[in-house]
């Protein structure tokens, strides 16, 4: 029983190898990546083009009023950089510190 099991199992594999070797190996996939090149070029690069163009035009906004919320900005330690209220990337025009922004207004 063992045997022919073996025999079986040798037989399909050297039967799938030889139809892939037959079929080229890549016949099935040659489609696929024609639909996802041509998908690739006619939707996702004009799609990026129009974000940029969208991210462009729309302009710079001013900052938003400073409301000192009890719930925003809570530090309960400092960082371990600087004087500790400013984070990591911290940028003085838009991020503001628990007390309000670094400078007034442009």
């Amino acid at each position: 029983m063992a045997a022919s099991l073996a025999s079986l199992a040798r037989r399909s594999i050297t039967t799938s190898l030889r139809n892939a070797s037959a079929s080229g190996g890549s016949g099935a996939h040659e489609g696929g990546t024609k639909q996802w090149k041509m998908l690739s070029y006619l939707v996702a690069l004009p799609a990026v083009a129009l974000c940029m163009v969208n991210a462009f035009m729309s302009g710079e906004h001013g900052r938003p009023e400073f409301i000192a919320y009890e719930h925003l900005r809570l530090r309960t330690k400092r960082f371990p950089w600087g004087e500790g209220q400013k984070s990591l990337f911290h940028n003085s025009h838009a991020n503001a510190l628990p007390d309000g922004y670094e400078e007034g207004d442009h």
